[in-house]
């Protein structure tokens, strides 16, 4: 069975990858590497193009039995300046993706979303039934393309699985590959680096929140994890019988447990051996004091549960940090 995995040469799209092909999938990956990086691509077969553009698509597209798409703009302080370009590459160019899949007779759809479509929720831990209230633009877009599947599913028997992701972290376990942004605005690989003679300090958005340390609470989960969940996925599309045929399921993907950025410093800390240097700061607007996940459904449905724990995210980032740098 070959896939699609548009967003291939990115973070967790080059993940996914490598799981697909060692549970035997063929892979080709669609970029434009606006973003993402020929080098996470290396050892797949690559076709450049923009998933808005429809003769790049049709080629690529008449050789695949389903879809993953992570390619997507994903910084959420840039959609609130540029809303524009969020709605463009989010919304309508990946309905342009969605209607190329369509004509070509696919019926198999894996989208990377994202806890963001929640925005503020009133409690923790968050079920896929919490009101979707987006905040930013980046969380609206990633709705929009919901809603779409949603529709598409109802009348075109399109069978679609919504993955929405909590705090993706770490790197493939060989170190082959890992996280490479351009600005990097991950706690992880930021806490790393300010642990480091040369890294910056590390900018910590307010100590006065209602949480045991004052700092925000986020679910963290392991990038691995996270790229098995979509081959699950993908089986589960593949299994579903006649009668399903159509269904469109939202899962969230977390660990279920919250860590605070103090604590996820001091695993930082723990795994180097020197002090994360840091510099304290007022608030974000709009962050949410803790969002975590309730990952029950996955686990029911997919059989599915995220099993690395944050030193292992810690220690597996730090790998990929050291080897990427090396390599530069």
């Amino acid at each position: 069975m070959a896939i699609l995995v548009t967003g291939g040469a990115g973070y967790i799209g080059s993940h996914a990858a490598r799981t697909l092909r060692r549970e035997g999938y063929e892979v080709i990956i669609f970029d434009n590497l606006s973003t993402g990086f020929r080098r996470l691509a290396e050892g797949f077969e690559l076709v450049e193009g923009d998933i808005g553009d429809e003769a790049a698509l049709k080629p690529a597209l008449a050789r695949v039995d389903a879809v993953m798409h992570f390619a997507a703009a994903a910084y959420v302080g840039e959609s609130v300046e540029n809303p524009r370009k969020y709605f463009h590459n989010n919304g309508l160019a990946a309905l342009q993706l969605l209607n190329a899949t369509l004509d070509a007779g696919i019926r198999r759809f894996i989208f990377s979303s994202t806890c963001a479509v929640y925005g503020v929720p009133d409690k923790v831990p968050i079920t896929e039934k919490t009101p979707r209230e987006p905040v930013n633009p980046y969380g609206a877009s990633k709705l929009f393309f919901e809603n779409a599947l949603e529709a598409y599913s109802r009348a075109y028997k399109l069978s679609s699985v919504r993955l929405r992701y909590f705090n993706a972290s770490g790197a493939d376990e060989s170190g082959e590959i890992g996280e490479l942004h351009n600005p990097e605005t991950h706690l992880v690989p930021l806490a790393l680096e300010a642990t480091t003679a040369k890294g910056r300090e590390l900018q910590i958005f307010g100590d006065d929140y209602p949480t045991a340390d004052g700092t925000c609470i986020r679910d963290y989960i392991h990038v691995s994890d996270l790229a098995e969940a979509h081959v699950r996925a993908l089986q589960y599309l593949e299994k579903l019988p006649d009668e399903k045929r159509g269904d469109s399921l939202a899962l969230n993907l977390g660990s279920g447990r919250g860590y605070s950025v103090m604590e996820v410093m001091q695993a930082a800390e723990k795994a180097i051996g020197q002090p994360v240097r840091r510099k304290m700061g007022p608030r974000r607007q709009g962050d949410p004091p803790a969002l975590v996940a309730d990952p029950a459904k996955a686990k029911s449905i997919l059989g599915w549960t995220a099993k690395r724990s944050l030193d292992e995210i810690v220690s597996s980032a730090w790998q990929w940090m050291q080897k990427s740098s090396s390599s530069k």
